[in-house]
């Protein structure tokens, strides 16, 4: 582990009591084209109450009970939930994860992934529409389960076609609290304005993905493992069309899980990846 990294709010596990089980999770890279530039990711600063607290992510969280009800089944376009879990490898409930998705991004970020009923992307029209959506959002923030009810209400259907499947992490053991993630990209809707809630995250930023790195490296900006392996599969595109076209052309069967595994070494913490030297000693 880095030593910089030592400023981010971990909260490790007893190592007397067995591992915790991994929930189900959901997060996404929104990506935007910069005029001439390439492109940028939009990142957040977890507060540093939180887990990771202190780090930049992407947004993202859990996989509620309600992300995989009907009604909301219902009210997705472009990916069913045979396709969805087809592509993570699991039975079923896989849909459940483009609706978690879309709705995290809606909570954290402020971006809404949505279809109008003509088939348009979704836009605020006006202020009065825009100040509708900020009570929505922050109903969710709340932990009120109303996103079915914004979509019937508004007349809306989720873009789950407008995600491509990019990468599938697991929380490693020594972190109290565990997460079996699947990681989405998905381009940013021109019409609206990205901005962090104000509690979990603190702040947020456009940033080009070899700009973040450079700044890990430079210790400008503190990232984890799976943020800085996401961010470097996206570096050295021209643009988002290019980029989500490779990541859309990838196998999901070839999408490997990846379990970080931590350890103490001359009284610091070492991290290892699945293939690396040492991993399947630990």
């Amino acid at each position: 582990m880095n030593e910089r990294l030592k400023q981010v709010n971990h909260q490790f596990a007893d190592p007397n009591e067995a591992p915790a089980e991994p929930k189900p999770a959901a997060t996404v890279l929104l990506v935007r084209d910069i005029q001439g530039e390439g492109l940028e990711v939009f990142l957040i600063e977890r507060a540093a109450k939180t887990n990771f607290g202190g780090a930049y992510v992407f947004p993202g969280g859990k996989v509620d009970l309600e992300d995989s009800s009907g009604r909301l089944s219902d009210m997705c376009q472009g990916v069913s939930d045979e396709d969805a879990s087809s592509a993570l490898g699991i039975d079923k409930g896989g849909l459940a994860y483009w609706v978690a998705v879309i709705r995290e991004c809606f909570e954290e970020a402020g971006i809404l992934l949505a279809y109008r009923k003509d088939g348009n992307n979704f836009d605020p029209e006006d202020e009065a529409e825009n100040e509708r959506f900020i009570d929505f959002r922050k109903r969710l923030n709340e932990g009120e389960p109303v996103l079915a009810e914004m979509c019937k209400s508004e007349e809306l259907f989720l873009a789950t076609d407008r995600l491509a499947y990019l990468a599938h992490w697991i929380t490693p053991k020594v972190e109290k609290r565990r997460y079996d993630t699947r990681f989405f990209i998905a381009q940013a809707p021109e019409g609206q304005e990205a901005i962090h809630d104000g509690s979990e995250s603190v702040n947020s930023i456009w940033i080009k993905p070899e700009d973040a790195l450079k700044q890990f490296e430079e210790g400008k900006l503190l990232l984890i493992m799976p943020t800085i392996k996401n961010l470097e599969s996206i570096c050295g595109y021209n643009n988002t069309k290019e980029l989500l076209e490779d990541k859309n052309s990838i196998n999901p069967y070839d999408i490997a899980t990846i379990e970080p595994k931590f350890f103490m070494k001359d009284g610091k913490y070492v991290g290892l990846l699945p293939g690396e030297e040492g991993y399947d000693d630990h």
